[in-house]
């Protein structure tokens, strides 16, 4: 039994894509009628303070009737990330030169981001 209570089937088919400290199954699997979908789990890797780690699982079920237009939404978000951002990864992970875009700044004693702070506002100026 699964997580959720729910039997599931024996895998068909799987794949898998390790990607850092994430894994992603893709995993066919049959229904009661003998029909096909798709599992998609990303599983995370943690770390405990003592050493030990633990896995944390998000799992998506995809039927056959949702096929088309998930897969078109897809499509359409990775190429609008590709096409706006490129295919090379900024992240202050990934780029030893990365900078982040609010600096740290002191407010009365406590240290927060610019991006915290606020502006007084006058509503008469409104």
């Amino acid at each position: 039994m699964s997580e959720n209570g729910m039997m599931e089937k024996d895998e068909i088919f799987s794949k898998v894509l390790r990607a850092g400290r994430r894994t992603y199954f893709f995993d066919v699997r049959a229904t009661k009628a003998d029909d096909y979908y798709l599992t998609i789990t990303e599983s995370k890797k943690f770390t405990n303070a003592d050493g030990s780690f633990h896995y944390k699982k998000h799992k998506i079920y995809l039927y056959k009737e949702d096929f088309e237009g998930f897969a078109e939404i897809l499509n359409e978000m990775t190429s609008y990330i590709v096409e706006e951002k490129g295919e090379e990864v900024i992240s202050d992970r990934h780029q030893k030169d990365f900078k982040k875009e609010f600096e740290e700044v002191e407010v009365e004693g406590t240290e927060v981001s610019s991006a915290q702070k606020f502006t007084d506002i006058s509503f008469e100026d409104i």
